[in-house]
């Protein structure tokens, strides 16, 4: 592969095909729609956006979708969750309503934020989500400043931001993690290290050897995961809210991941290897993963995912129409919700 993905010496070790998750089946059969849904949106926007249909950049996370859902699958509505310019699966794994966002990134008035943010800036604050972000490193303060005030309400709740291995050498990054470390805020790092920073390999693009060991010396406890795992991510994710759920201060999860299409729609990929993406769709599948692991232990047949698939394509399906359908903004528009007035 042309992506050599910088990790820690140590290396997550997935649970065993055949062991039980200690999941409920509610639990299991959530997640995977919850996985589901984020690779067929992601792939319905592609085709949108190739057709003029959504306009703007847009940024899709196929590929990744068990670190979105590993990670927010524990999180209420009450705890807060930033993004990137690559959020649309983290929105969704948070709750966010899919219709709503499918007609947001149509620039319709009736999506999510009226059809003002777009793919790069989609929130839910009633959802704990405070927004997909277009500035490359820009979250993880805002996530702190979340995590302060979850301190200060003394309710046990915690702030988590997302980044990528590029942002992860943002200076605003640095700061963000140092600045929780001294004030012990309940604030989960979350990394996810997809194999490139833009256009540029990761081995390239980060300057040290070990990336946990960067983060570990901030002070900050790290838990590494297999981001084609849904259950290695969700149990590295546990142990990161113990700690900052408890009083322990910030800490943060590492993902070892790839994404299936380019950095934005249209990429041509000339740095990716022939046939690299092929191969990770074949090998590297969190779907096909939880469905071998599902079928192995026998904590759900495969009759129920295959319903999952089925009703998670008609709800894209509804959420194309709904969205083509739906009302443009209008001049009147143009001014609200810009300032609040205080």
């Amino acid at each position: 592969m042309t992506a050599k993905l910088k990790t820690g010496k140590e290396t997550a070790v997935a649970p065993a095909a055949h062991q039980k998750s200690g999941l409920s089946r509610e639990q299991l059969l959530n997640a995977y729609r919850q996985m589901k849904v984020i690779r067929e949106f992601e792939d319905r926007v592609n085709t949108e956006c190739l057709t003029g249909a959504i306009p703007g950049f847009t940024h899709l996370y196929s590929g990744q979708e068990a670190v979105a859902v590993g990670a927010c699958e524990q999180l209420s509505d009450d705890d807060f969750i930033i993004s990137t310019h690559r959020g649309h699966g983290h929105c969704i794994a948070k709750g966010c309503d899919v219709v709503g966002m499918m007609k947001e990134l149509h620039a319709r008035r009736d999506g999510l934020n009226g059809g003002k943010g777009g793919s790069m800036h989609i929130a839910d604050i009633a959802k704990g989500m405070l927004g997909a972000n277009g500035i490359v490193g820009a979250g993880s303060p805002i996530a702190l400043g979340a995590a302060i005030a979850c301190k200060l309400r003394g309710e046990g709740k915690v702030a988590a931001s997302f980044v990528g291995d590029g942002a992860s050498n943002q200076g605003t990054v640095f700061e963000a993690m140092n600045m929780a470390v001294v004030l012990k805020a309940p604030k989960v790092f979350i990394f996810e290290n997809n194999g490139y920073s833009e256009h540029t390999g990761s081995s390239y693009g980060i300057g040290c050897d070990d990336v946990v060991k960067r983060i570990e010396g901030f002070g900050i406890p790290v838990f590494q995961a297999d981001g084609f795992d849904f259950f290695s991510v969700y149990d590295a994710m546990a142990k990161a809210l113990e700690v900052a759920r408890h009083g322990g201060g910030p800490s943060a999860i590492y993902c070892t991941t790839i994404r299936y299409f380019g950095h934005f729609v249209g990429d041509p990929q000339l740095y990716r290897a022939k046939g690299e993406v092929e191969q990770y769709r074949d090998e590297s599948c969190c779907l096909k993963n939880f469905r071998a692991r599902m079928q192995a232990s026998g904590e759900l047949d495969l009759a129920s995912l295959d319903a999952i698939d089925n009703e998670v394509g008609a709800l894209i399906e509804r959420a194309v129409n709904e969205a083509r359908n739906a009302p443009r903004p209008q001049p009147e528009d143009l001014l609200k919700n810009v300032y609040d007035n205080y």
